[in-house]
Formats: C-alpha cells, structure tokens, sequence
C-alpha cells in the first residue's frame, strides 16, 4: 500500500463528523420547511394588502410588475431578513457558465456621523449593476461595453442563506446587458414559459376553458451525484483539475455485483444527506427522495415538481448545498456525468409537465381514449420532439456528458425519441387508423402472496434506455448532465411545445371557424394528421441496441453522436428561426450560446490534456522509470549469484515507458498547437429535420 493511501485510509478511519447534530427529535421538518424563504406567508404578513395583492398577481398570474411597489417590498424583505441575522444582501443570478454568481452588499449606509443604518430601497431590490463582464457573452458584449444588470424575478421567492458567521439576504435575479440581451440561464426561461403559456392558452380557449389562470411548465430534476471521502480526492489531481480521473485501473469489484442500488445508505453518507436536507427544507426546497444509485459511492436525491423557474433556481440550491455540506463530513461531492470510467456516471433525469387551475394537462386519466385534451396536448409534444429532436440533444451537449455515451444500462442514446408505453401507444396507433375505440385496461397486478394487497398496474412498463419517457402524466427528459443547469433543456421543451401548441391552435381555429361543436370532428382529424406525419419518433424497445440505431436511420432521425456535432444544430436556420419567433433568443443570443459552449468543450478537452501530460510527467513516467531500476538492481544482484535471471517483466516494461514518452510527445505536440491556435471550430453542418 502506498504511503498516500495508508494516510488517506487511516484518515478516513479516524474521521469524526464536525459541529453539532440537529435535534431532530424535538424539531419535526415542518417546523423548518420554508423558515428561511421570504414566502407568501410572510408577504402577506408583512406587506400592505394593496401591495400584496399587486405582486401576487405577478406571481400567480403573470402580470407586469408595478415597479411603485418595490419600495414597500424591499422594506418588508430587508426588515424580515435582518431578523433572521442578515448584514447583507446579495442579486443572485445564474450565467452562461451554468453555474450560480452572486454579488453582495451591506445593508449598512454610514450617516456621516460616525453611526450607520441599514437600507434597502426598491431601487436596489430591483436593479443591481454587478459589471460581471468576465462571464462568458459569446460576443453579445466586448470588455469595453461591460455594463451588465440583474434584474429581481418577483416569481422566485428571496431567502436566507445561513452562514455559520451569519446569513444573507439572496434575491433571485435575471442578468442582462446594457443592450437587454439575456447573458443568463433565467431570462430565456422565463421568456419560454410565458410562450408555452401563450400557446397552451389558446388551445385550452378552443375547449371552452377561460379563467384557467397561467399555464405553468413544472419540472422535478433528479440528481446524481458521488461522494468520496476527500483524502483520496485530493491524491488525485486529475480529478480535482477535471472533475474526472484520467488514468487508473479498473478495481477487483466495481459494480458488476448490482448490489450498489437501493442497498442501505452507509451512516456517514446518510448523516451528510441529512443535513442537506434539512438545510434544503429550510430554504423551502422539496426534496423527496434519497437513496444508493447503481455505482459505487454513488447516490441521488429528488425533489417533487415545481414551477419550471423555481425548480431550476432550486437545483442550483441542491447542487450548491451538496458540495457544501460534503465538507463539513470530509468528503467531496462529484457532479461531473463521468468521474470514473467502468462503473455508471450520473444524469439529471429532468421530469417535465404542463398545469394551471384545471390541473395537469398531460394527465391521461383513466380513459385516455376519451380525454380529447390529453391526446391534443400529448400530440403536440411528440411533434415538437420529432422536429427538434436535434435541438434537445443540442441542449445536453458537454464533454463531460459526452462520456456517458453509448450506455449500456446508463445514458440513453445520442438519438431522441419518445416512450409512450403499451397503453398511450395502442391509442395513437387507433387514432392513426381512424377507428378510436377504447384504452387498453390498466389492471391489477397480483404477486401470489395471498398477505400482500392487490397493486394497481400501470398501463405502461417503465423503458430506462429512452430519453424522452412518458411516465404517467408527465414526460422525463433523461439525457440531461448532472453538472448541468436544467435551465438550458427546459427552454427549449418549453419553445418546441410552444411551437406545436401554436400549430395546433390555428388548425383547430381554421378547421372550427369558431363552432364548438365541429371542434372534435377538428381534433380527430388533426391528431390523425399529426401521429402519421410524426410516428417515426415514437419507439418504445431497447433503445440501447444496435438495431434501433439501424432502425432509427431507416426513420430519418438523426444521430449526433458527439457535442461539437450536436451543438452545430444551434446554428440551423430553423433553430434560430424558433427560438426568434416565439422571443425566447434572438439571432444574436443563439449565436452566443453556440460560441460559449464550443469554447467551453475546447477548454474542457484542452485541460484534460494538459493534466494528462502534468500527471503522466511528474507522477507516471518517474514511477516507470523507478521501477526499471528497481528491476535492473535486482537481475544484477541476482546475476552476481549465479542465479537465472528472468527479463521478461523489465522488457515489457522498457517498452511501455518507451511507448509512453512517444504518446506524452505526441500529446504535447498537439496541446500546444491548439494552445496557439483559434478556439472555435467550423460548425458542423445540421441534420435536415
């Protein structure tokens, strides 16, 4: 054993977790659940009942903000905040480096009189200038027009960020330019919320609804993630530069023995998870679940569905709180989708659906043969996802994911198509054919155990190599990354849909010239339009074998099996004419984006390498070059006493140090000519869609 592991393994054994434990006996998780959110309750305590009713209307129902409440806000929020022990506040916003930023400021203004007081105006609330021009803006804005603003999203509740030194106000907030273009994650999601909205809103009008409210995207991502205790984190620098290891060999036991997932969470892990959560609760996340995933050390958990914007503010939470509760148990959190080659990687399975006050619109109840407002809206996503099938994988596209291609029993498969399952399948197949019957019945299952209760049997099997599933009534975008923000794929579901919502809504309003009653003979006859036209995406096998990548081809679907390929479709006329049409990104934002991420994979790739040749110099190659002596000192002893030598060990070995110093040129070689030369790459031309 070598003296870096026998540190680490004693270190490891010697380990004790730090600061207090939570009494978790005296204080149920309801009692914390939301304390530290500047939530309706609180509002509505606190604010004047015009002023409250003024924002509430921006919250649920998505009206402009009245900028003359901001004053009376801000009070409440800073009066509320400093109760809770905050000094400072801070607009926190979400750039193009898909991680979180924040920029804080005291509450404290001097008087002039040696005293102070604290402050916070409407002003403030609503508009900061953090400059931040060293993010990433993919040319929407050179060093010398830096000026940049966030901008408060009144839809995402403020919170207390607890320190052990102290708390701070965090303001969710959007980040544009001095021009108004989105150098952000929020702005183009909160643009393609209110289009899906839009859409959605003219379709339910064409079925009679009219005060239905806003109609809301929902998401509930679920997080994969690895916990390694830290002593071996940091004995390995591949891993802390690149977030993955380059070099090592596969273990004895990795995890062919399946017995990782669903197995008892070990107790230091389980205190960790916890305390997460705990501190999630407070800050008003709804994490549900916890539990061992299928590698080694590896884990996620979940929250239940929310609102598209608060769910994608709440995942940069958990991905924060993560990586910083890790700590405080000696361990490092590993987001990257590929850290350890041979064993699973980890993915963000986004969950995705659409609601208002009629409830959830993808929801097939029990006869989904007769929910002709189920089969409308469940058709236009099947289009969408058949169109822009490139563009949602565009939208997952990372080195780092990447890695996780071809699977098996991991990754769903560079191509998209959608799992409807046995019952929503024989549906459309009805539709197609125009004779519209009935639903397969869901049933029972029974186990052979007269003990056990009957279960309801779903009408559909679960298919985990598809990456875009009906899971009942919603969908679950399974290609995602598990370092990425969500934000990226929900802008565009939420676009596509638009779009085909928006399809969908002038053909029934053509076909019914505004006659309720010619509205289902309209609805059959385009959703036998749509399932013929677009049928080919639907695929509910083994998404994994090599036959469906055949059969897919047949089908015209396109395969983009790397991320330069797939980010290439940015760039489509047709994708930028969608995101332009619907005002999610104009032309200029797209093309920023399409710079940013190739930058982002070149950068990724080129520190890869530059490690590679660091570790492979200093640590490999002068442990090659150790163990040649140590085996030529030992056939010379032997050797002086007559004893047979065998050479077959220091040959093999002279070779691979020889091979070695050939590929650590040959690397070299190549890192410094990219090191010299212009990051960005042709764009891949698109796949015709």
């Amino acid at each position: 054993m070598t003296s870096v592991r026998s540190s680490a393994v004693a270190a490891i054994n010697a380990y004790r977790a730090t600061g207090p434990s939570w009494n978790f006996r005296e204080t149920p998780t309801s009692a914390i659940f939301g304390s530290n959110v500047f939530n309706d309750a609180e509002m509505k305590s606190r604010l004047p009942k015009a002023v409250y009713k003024v924002l509430q209307a921006t919250i649920k129902q998505g009206k402009p903000i009245d900028p003359s409440i901001a004053d009376a806000v801000a009070l409440a929020m800073k009066d509320w905040a400093i109760e809770k022990g905050a000094t400072h506040y801070a607009h926190v916003f979400y750039p193009l480096t898909g991680l979180t930023a924040e920029k804080h400021d005291s509450f404290l203004t001097p008087t002039g009189d040696g005293d102070a007081i604290a402050e916070f105006s409407g002003k403030e609330l609503i508009q900061g200038e953090p400059d931040a021009s060293s993010f990433p803006s993919g040319g929407l804005r050179a060093t010398f027009e830096a000026r940049g603003y966030t901008a408060w999203d009144p839809t995402s509740p403020a919170y207390v960020l607890d320190n052990p030194n102290g708390t701070t106000l965090c303001i969710p907030t959007a980040f544009c330019s001095w021009t108004g273009e989105a150098l952000d994650k929020k702005t183009p999601l909160l643009r393609s919320m209110q289009a899906v909205d839009k859409q959605a809103r003219r379709v339910l009008a064409l079925f009679g609804h009219k005060d239905i409210g806003q109609v809301t995207a929902s998401a509930g991502p679920e997080q994969e993630y690895f916990l390694i205790d830290r002593n071996f984190y940091f004995a390995r620098p591949d891993l802390v530069m690149t977030g993955r290891t380059l070099f090592g060999a596969k273990p004895p036991k990795g995890q062919e023995f399946e017995d990782q997932y669903f197995g008892a969470i070990p107790e230091r892990v389980l205190a960790c998870m916890l305390e997460t959560e705990r501190e999630l609760f407070k800050l008003g996340v709804p994490v549900k679940t916890r539990h061992n995933e299928v590698a080694p050390s590896q884990y996620e958990i979940a929250p239940v569905y929310e609102n598209a914007n608060i769910a994608t503010d709440h995942q940069q939470s958990i991905m924060q709180m993560l990586t910083r509760v890790a700590t405080k148990y000696g361990m490092a959190c590993l987001l990257h989708e590929k850290p350890f080659a041979g064993i699973n990687g980890s993915g963000k399975h986004v969950n995705w659906s659409l609601g208002c006050r009629l409830g959830n619109l993808l929801d097939p109840g029990d006869t989904p043969h007769d929910n002709m407002q189920f089969l409308v809206f469940c058709a236009a996503v099947i289009r969408g996802v058949h169109r822009h099938g490139d563009l949602l994988r565009a939208v997952v596209a990372s080195s780092a994911n990447d890695h996780r291609r071809p699977g098996p029993n991991e990754a769903p498969p560079a191509i998209i198509s959608i799992f409807l399952g046995d019952q929503l399948t024989d549906v459309f197949e009805q539709i197609e054919q125009g004779k519209l019957t009935g639903s397969k019945a869901i049933g029972t299952l029974t186990v052979g155990v007269d003990t056990l209760p009957p279960l309801p049997k779903h009408a559909g099997d679960r298919n985990r190599t598809s990456p875009f599933a009906f899971t009942g009534n919603k969908f679950e975008f399974r290609a995602v990354g598990s370092s990425q923000s969500i934000a990226g794929p929900l802008v565009a579901l939420n676009t596509i849909v638009a779009e085909s919502l928006d399809f969908v809504a002038a053909e029934l309003e053509k076909a019914t010239g505004g006659d309720p009653a010619r509205l289902p003979g309209a609805v059959a006859a385009l959703l036998q339009r749509i399932i013929t036209d677009h049928k080919a995406v639907i695929f509910n096998g083994n998404g994994y074998s090599q036959e469906w990548h055949d059969e897919a081809h047949r089908r015209g679907l396109p395969n983009l099996r790397s991320s330069p390929e797939a980010l290439g479709v940015l760039l489509d006329p047709k994708t930028i004419a969608l995101f332009g049409s619907y005002g999610v990104l104009s032309e200029r934002e797209v093309r920023s984006r399409y710079e940013i991420y190739m930058e982002r994979y070149c950068k990724d790739i080129h520190t890869e390498a530059s490690s590679a040749l660091q570790i492979t110099k200093t640590m490999i190659l002068p442990a090659g070059y150790r163990y040649q002596g140590e085996l030529v000192d030992t056939a010379s002893k032997l050797k002086a006493l007559g004893r047979e030598v065998h050479m077959g060990t220091l040959e093999k070995l002279t070779r691979l140090v020889g091979d070695l110093e050939q590929k650590i040129e040959a690397l070299e070689a190549v890192a410094e000519h990219h090191a010299g030369a212009t990051w960005l790459p042709k764009p891949v031309t698109p796949t015709t869609r």
